[in-house]
């Protein structure tokens, strides 16, 4: 994304003089390497790509739609090579995957020759080695690990290279996640970036602590430290007057004394300048110049020739040496000073380049994709587990297109929600196609494993899947669109539903699918009945369905479902259950209870909700949330919420408006009914509702469950109006009475949870500008605050922004809606619509939160293994039958022992068969050191028992992304010093070898493990 500079047009007027000179060829010295004693100035020649932005991957490949952006990679790659081959000694570093596979496919087998010659020799270097370089506020652990591992192994099947170093160079903010877990767990020497606070780099500047050792994770302790260098002028480029694109103005060489404008001195002089003015920030004789930024080396021999030059005039000089390098290279150099490094823990969030200009606000940008990349991920980790059950097919359907899909949209102008909207349409429709392939796996899966026997499922698989076999086909059954459901049973007919758990122990939990019949009955796979329930399908979200099923869909179902059918599966662990739905004319699924409450009058009595453990207490008077009680924890607190929205901030002043990045808020406003509001009560024996209508754009249910301790808030927010000239952006907040002095905890990328302070960093005296952008923090799992008596917890279902304004409170922004641009190079208001053929309405987002309130110190078990579940849901899949149909014959399955499953404190994360037969298995602990007192401690899980009915040959233990063995990745990582370190620091705690007869494998907290397994 290239923000830094403004965008400039550039007039050229070519002058020909044609004078009468001497021919002469001029050989350069581009040989020098590092110089004892001398300012050493490593140029690292690089073209930053983004995998969409202002126009689609594609676009950007093949250099389509110039007309917003003229930019081509497969010019850059198909220049750079005969530049490198020009010289020796020239270097280059590549990046995003993504790309470089596109060029790769297309080159022949000479020119494949030509380029891994260039790599062995280290005049071509993969760095970083993803498919794209990801963003690390709205991304989750496991899909930066997924789109990580899609390029390493790439890289090393093709290249047998293995990256070092890790180049972030243009996220907003940097993630601890993303220094320990994406930087030394998968055996980076270093990490290099650009973007930190404006106010953090002047006070690193100062220090010279732009460099550091950082390490990420408490849990992990040294074994996470990194070395990082955030980059001198807050940019990936070079430093001013030295850009040598085509269409740059900055001053070439001009080193032919015969022609006009000479200038090598006045060259050299800006060179040596430049290179002591960052130098005097710097720690030891090395400095790194970028050279390059967005799409550069389109036609790379004009940055080669101009370096040429510098390089050679620039040594001739002899004040500083000047020399091509890489970010290995330049790592190596600093490492072999032998130096102590200052120490640097936390993350680097949130990011500001400027006063007023916190860049918080595409923590929640663009809601609606942001849901669908977390849905996409849960199910892509669903469709590679059931593709190693039946069995990888070698031609296809597979879960690839949508692994690929996956990886791109994690990219840092995607799951971000900073691209321009036809670009987000580009995401979500490859999503959506690899969500329709790999659907088609699961469903030929789940078909397979529901007959009595391997031999079977071959012969018959066909036949079953034109007999109506379990069938995905409920993409928006969020919205109750889902036809496969929508079944007369009146007719005799039978609706077989398979409830998949990809989560390794078992699991209890309701199911809710929209139906057509009042009159049904759920019975297991025994024929026993089961209780049901059934809640009306209210008019506002019948309207919903009807109008985004004729968006995406280009039509609308002819039936509209009555009810929600609600019922409890019981699922095995890595296993499924079926269940069967039938007409009963007696209607033994029980119908809610329904209660209307219009506050007309005053009612003195409140309203309690709930008919378990947990109770949810209403005002009598307005119907608003008053109390949370929990019988069985003893928790009794006041709890209120409340939904508000911020305006944006417009362009008058300083010329700073609220945008797709930034979250410059104008006032906050609470959301106020338009008139009295209905309160709806739907009680039945599983779980309670509450039904509101907060105002004609806002609608909300809250859902207590009998046999759950949490509140579980499902939310409608829009077409959010902007009649008014402003910009909105929707808030929810939880408010209650604990007493948590400015503290609170939001997750880093689904995994720790780090303290945040507000008003406060813990690297610098924070100059407070914007007290409520200034503390807004990205959240992917959850965040929580506490006192010494309770814990308040919310979980979110995608990534979010939020905070702890007040104390007492969390609040999250649940969707932004606004009308000006930003100023950051996206050139587009973040004003998302659907429109069918002419008529346009604001985006609604349909999502959930979740809270709860614990005694202090009970609070984590629920957000780790709760937080699983909402990452790993149910899948459901439907099967139309007869009346004379009774069950699969295989009706339930589990992949694990039947007497096993993992530990509670375990997750798998990874099961996925590879093209060679060889499986990819990675387990995590879930657990921070100190996190829970029974939790926090060493897991085991055992091999043989999770894959009960395959016989295990060899288990080899790799890199986290699978790159290299764990043994080889350990003796070549970097040991660096830390300033002031202990020697008596408390040693870091990892699971043992994996012995090959026990095959048993430990976990410590916070440890990921990943393993090639071998079976016979």
């Amino acid at each position: 994304m290239a923000s830094f500079r403004g965008l400039r047009l550039v007039f050229t007027v070519c002058c020909v003089c044609v004078l009468a000179a001497e021919a002469k060829y001029m050989v350069y010295n581009t040989s020098g390497g590092i110089v004892p004693g001398k300012l050493n100035v490593h140029l690292v020649p690089h073209s930053h790509d983004d995998v969409g932005w202002l126009k689609t991957i594609d676009q950007y490949y093949v250099g389509s739609n110039n007309s917003i952006q003229v930019a081509c990679v497969q010019n850059v790659l198909d220049s750079l090579i005969p530049a490198l081959l020009a010289d020796k000694n020239r270097k280059f570093i590549f990046a995003e995957q993504a790309f470089f596979q596109r060029w790769w496919r297309d080159q022949s087998e000479g020119m494949k020759i030509t380029v891994k010659m260039l790599v062995n020799s280290g005049q071509l270097e993969f760095i970083n080695g993803g498919m794209c370089m990801h963003d690390e506020a709205t991304t989750h652990y496991i899909d930066m690990i997924d789109q990580t591992t899609l390029g390493h192994r790439f890289l090393k099947e093709d290249f047998n290279v293995t990256p070092r170093v890790g180049w972030q160079i243009d996220p907003f903010g940097h993630s601890a996640v993303q220094a320990y877990l994406l930087g030394a767990e998968v055996g980076f020497d270093s990490l290099f970036f650009a973007r930190i606070d404006y106010q953090d780099r002047a006070k690193r500047s100062s220090d010279k602590t732009l460099e550091v050792i950082w390490q990420g994770s408490k849990s992990r302790g040294s074994s996470s430290q990194i070395f990082t260098g955030a980059f001198y002028a807050g940019n990936y480029e070079p430093p001013t007057g030295f850009y040598y694109e085509f269409d740059s103005d900055s001053p070439v060489v001009q080193d032919d004394m015969d022609l006009f404008d000479y200038n090598v001195q006045e060259r050299v002089s800006d060179f040596v300048a430049a290179a002591i003015s960052q130098a005097n920030v710097t720690r030891s004789n090395h400095i790194m110049w970028t050279m390059g930024t967005d799409f550069n080396y389109q036609y790379a021999h004009t940055w080669f020739r101009n370096m040429d030059k510098l390089i050679h005039y620039v040594n001739q000089d002899g004040r500083v040496n000047a020399l091509y390098s890489t970010p290995s290279i330049y790592t190596d150099t600093k490492y072999d000073l032998y130096e102590s490094w200052p120490l640097k823990t936390e993350d680097y969030f949130p990011y500001a380049d400027r006063e007023n200009s916190y860049w918080t606000g595409y923590f929640t940008s663009r809601p609606a994709l942001k849901g669908y990349v977390r849905t996409m991920s849960g199910y892509y980790l669903v469709a590679r587990q059931l593709e190693f059950f039946s069995g990888r097919k070698e031609l296809g359907p597979t879960t690839d297109s949508l692994a690929d899909a996956l990886a791109i949209v994690q990219h840092h102008d995607a799951v971000t929600g900073t691209e321009q909207q036809h670009v987000a349409n580009d995401y979500a429709k490859r999503l959506s196609i690899g969500y329709k392939e790999s659907e088609e796996v699961v469903a030929t899966a789940l078909g397979c494993m529901t007959q009595a026997s391997t031999s079977e499922c071959k012969s018959l698989a066909t036949k079953f899947m034109q007999a109506n076999a379990p069938e995905l086909s409920c993409p928006l059954m969020n919205i109750s669109y889902c036809p496969a459901t929508e079944v007369d049973l009146s007719r005799g007919k039978k609706l077989a539903v398979l409830v998949y758990n990809p989560l390794g122990w078992k699991r209890t939990e309701i199911v809710r699918i929209p139906v057509v019949n009042e009159n049904v009955n759920v019975r297991d796979a025994a024929g026993q009945l089961i209780l049901s329930q059934l809640i009306p399908i209210v008019n506002a979200s019948i309207a919903n369905t009807k109008f985004y099923a004729s968006a995406y869909l280009g039509k609308s179902s002819n039936v509209s479902p009555k009810y929600w059918l609600a019922f409890t599966a019981v699922v095995p662990p890595l296993g499924f259950s079926s269940y069967v739905i039938s007409s009963d004319k007696l209607g033994a699924s029980v119908l809610s209870k329904q209660l209307l409450y219009t506050f007309e009058w005053s009612q003195s009595s409140p309203i309690e909700i709930g008919s378990g453990s947990l109770k949810l207490v209403h005002s009598g008077i307005n119907g608003k949330l008053m109390h949370y009680i929990n019988s069985r924890s003893m928790v009794n607190i006041s709890l209120e919420q409340s939904y508000s929205y911020f305006t944006g901030y417009d362009r008058s002043a300083d010329y700073q408006a609220s945008g797709a990045y930034v979250f410059r808020p104008n006032g906050s406003f609470p959301v106020l009914s338009e008139e009295k509001v209905p309160l709806t009560v739907f009680r039945g024996p599983l779980f309670d509702e509450v039904h509101q209508m907060i105002n004609s754009w806002i609608y909300q249910i809250t859902r207590v469950y009998k046999e759950m301790e949490h509140v579980e808030f499902e939310f409608e927010v829009g077409p959010i109006p902007i009649d008014d000239g402003f910009g909105k952006e929707i808030v929810t907040r939880i408010k209650s009475k604990i007493g948590n002095n400015k503290i609170f905890y939001t997750d880093s990328n689904g995994r720790d949870f780090l303290e945040r302070i507000r008003d406060h960093r813990t690297d610098w005296d924070l100059q407070v500008n914007q007290p409520i952008a200034g503390n807004y923090y990205p959240i992917n799992l959850g965040a929580y605050i506490k006192d010494e008596n309770s814990e308040l917890s919310v979980l979110v279902d995608r990534s979010v922004g939020g905070s702890s304004i007040d104390d007492g409170e969390l609040e999250i922004m649940l969707h932004r809606r606004l009308l000006y641009d930003d100023s950051r190079g996206v050139a587009e208001a973040l004003n998302e619509t659907v429109c069918i053929e002419k008529k346009c309405l604001g985006l609604t987002i349909q999502g959930k939160y979740y809270v709860r309130i614990d005694p202090l110190g009970e609070g984590s078990k629920w957000r780790r293994s709760f937080g699983q579940e909402i990452y790993s849901p149910f899948i459901l899949a439907f099967s139309e039958q007869d009346d004379e149909w009774t069950n699969f014959p295989t009706h339930t399955f589990s992949a694990v022992d039947p007497s096993y499953s993992l530990p509670n404190n375990v997750a798998i994360i990874t099961l996925q068969e590879l093209e060679n037969g060889n499986v990819l298995f990675r387990l995590a602990h879930l657990f921070e050191v100190g996190e829970d007192k029974d939790l926090s401690v060493m897991a085991t899980v055992d091999l043989k028992r999770v894959f009960a009915n395959k016989k295990i040959n060899k288990v080899k233990e790799m890199s986290l992304s699978a790159n290299q063995e764990r043994d080889e990745m350990e003796k070549k990582r970097l040991s660096w010093k830390v300033e002031g370190s202990n020697t008596n620091e408390r040693k870091v705690l990892r699971g043992g070898p994996v012995d090959p007869v026990k095959l048993a494998v430990e976990l410590s907290p916070m440890e990921i493990r990943t393993f090639i397994i071998e079976f016979n």
